[in-house]
């Protein structure tokens, strides 16, 4: 996930998300569609690319019963939703961007299949077995206590249920490039490698059913397809282009690794 350094207030993120939408061409007055939105909220790694890659792998159905974890401005959550028809819950530490949330469903109109929930992912705020499937996307890499994580994770999915994620992790030598995306210095970022996510995960009690590094997969497209657009994460992220080199630079030198994954309780 992308990181908010300074703190903008809801008014100001949805001041600047409206402005934004206008500048590109789009009427927030008329129903929007998650596709033209993309660009803005898919703030992670491959963006709306890897989110419908997630989707297939992860087979989710109509009926499910989704939570997405580190939500930020609920772009996959409205992906999932719009072109599966499932019920999505998305959790979201920040208040900024759970307002940005709420205003893009309903520019969408999807707001009456999506619910935004403030909270803690190490403190879930949902009884046992509540979700069929358990999404995220680049949150990880922020928080320490991966253990707790990952046993709040396995607390609210049902028997069966599926956790499908993507991740960063640590490679082979010290991440040195910073900004980055998801921390500003080396005291923000928790990466852990992607065998020590596996037996977390496995220790837990998660069986894996897929678990690939996508890294070099990543690094081999390019972004030339990609109009420039008013719709970036620059609208809310500072220092965007200096993060994002910094990342591109990180993975290609083996700083970090991209992980991804569906794990399944028993």
């Amino acid at each position: 996930m992308a990181s908010l350094e300074a703190h903008y207030s809801a008014r100001d993120i949805e001041a600047r998300i409206l402005a934004a939408v206008r500048a590109a061409g789009l009427n927030p007055e008329q129903r929007l569609s998650p596709e033209e939105l993309a660009a803005l909220d898919h703030f992670h790694t491959g963006g709306l690319r890897a989110s419908r890659e997630l989707l297939e792998l992860a087979q989710i159905r109509a009926e499910d019963r989704v939570l997405d974890i580190g939500a930020g401005l609920a772009g996959p959550a409205r992906l999932l939703a719009s072109a599966l028809g499932c019920r999505v819950d998305c959790l979201e530490l920040s208040p900024d961007f759970c307002a940005g949330a709420v205003l893009l469903n309903r520019l969408t109109g999807l707001d009456d299949r999506i619910e935004v929930h403030k909270g803690s992912a190490l403190d879930l705020p949902f009884p046992d077995d509540s979700f069929d499937v358990v999404w995220m996307q680049n949150v990880g890499m922020n928080i320490a206590d991966k253990r707790k994580l990952y046993g709040e994770i396995y607390r609210v999915l049902k028997p069966g249920g599926r956790y499908a994620f993507q991740e960063m992790a640590a490679g082979e030598a010290a991440t040195s490039y910073f900004p980055l995306p998801w921390a500003t210095d080396p005291a923000d970022s928790f990466l852990v490698s992607a065998e020590e996510t596996r037996s977390v995960l496995g220790e837990i009690g998660f069986i894996a059913e897929l678990f690939e590094d996508t890294s070099d997969a990543h690094l081999s497209r390019t972004t030339a397809d990609a109009a420039p657009s008013p719709l970036t994460l620059g609208v809310y992220v500072d220092n965007l282009a200096q993060k994002a080199g910094n990342a591109r630079r990180s993975l290609k030198e083996g700083q970090i690794r991209l992980v991804r994954g569906v794990f399944r309780v028993k």
